[in-house]
């Protein structure tokens, strides 16, 4: 009879029942010996953070394993506290997009230089890419001029390299300018009512959203949990996209 050593080990103790906090970032360091990440946390700052079998592991929305986090990894951390030791109950981790892609909020575009200066959803520095004439400028299914290009305007850029080792934009998505309405329905990936922040798998080009929460937009109690059907309407304004309603399908809750 053949045994598992891992069947010999003492089962780990239950985690405490606690409410999670959402820290969203990239992973700076992983450290396999000491079972501890460190998160770039978006907006600046670090944060190490343990983890061990008890941790849950999702890539995409698919379970994972513990063998599957790598170094620079974007990742929402659901993390509490274990006894004084920040732990993570569960990491999600979202795909970046391919080399030569970026998505961002444009700080700044100089039509004279051809330079677009973006903040990049990865990182608080800022990036410059160039643009030329034959940057293609799009919103929807339509070219679009540059005048599009505003500050606070969160845009998707395709690129490649240019000769003297710079990049420069082949094409430049209008995703959401400052102002402009939407409407999200999907499943909710991860939430913490205490930072304002809800996670959203859209239904429609399953795509992951950050939207912030307005404590007192109608729709914002304790229905929001993980996993549940939402259909959001929000508004693109200081950078980010924020709930002005939120329905919950019922029909997920017997």
């Amino acid at each position: 009879m053949v045994v598992d050593p891992a069947s010999l080990l003492p089962d780990l103790p239950k985690l405490p029942n606690q409410k999670a906090s959402l820290i969203g970032g990239t992973i700076g360091r992983l450290d396999r010996v000491r079972d501890q990440i460190t998160v770039q946390v978006f907006g600046g700052g670090k944060m190490k953070i343990a983890f061990d079998p008890r941790s849950r592991i999702y890539h995409d929305g698919a379970e994972a394993t513990l063998a599957d986090l790598q170094q620079g990894d974007r990742v929402y951390v659901e993390t509490i506290l274990d006894g004084s030791t920040v732990f993570a109950r569960a990491i999600r981790v979202k795909s970046t997009g391919a080399a030569g892609e970026s998505q961002g909020i444009i700080t700044g575009y100089r039509g004279d230089k051809g330079e677009l200066q973006l903040r990049d959803a990865l990182s608080p520095h800022t990036i410059t890419i160039s643009v030329n004439s034959q940057t293609r400028i799009v919103e929807g299914d339509h070219n679009v001029s540059s005048t599009k290009l505003a500050a606070g305007t969160l845009v998707a850029v395709k690129f490649g390299p240019r000769k003297d080792g710079g990049q420069v934009a082949r094409e430049v998505s209008v995703l959401a300018t400052p102002g402009s309405s939407f409407t999200f329905a999907g499943q909710v990936t991860a939430i913490d009512l205490r930072l304002g922040l809800l996670v959203l798998t859209s239904s429609t080009d399953h795509k992951t959203y950050e939207i912030y929460l307005d404590p007192a937009a109608p729709g914002v109690d304790d229905n929001l949990r993980p996993s549940a059907n939402v259909t959001v309407l929000a508004r693109f304004q200081d950078n980010r996209y924020v709930a002005r309603s939120i329905s919950v399908d019922s029909q997920i809750y017997p």
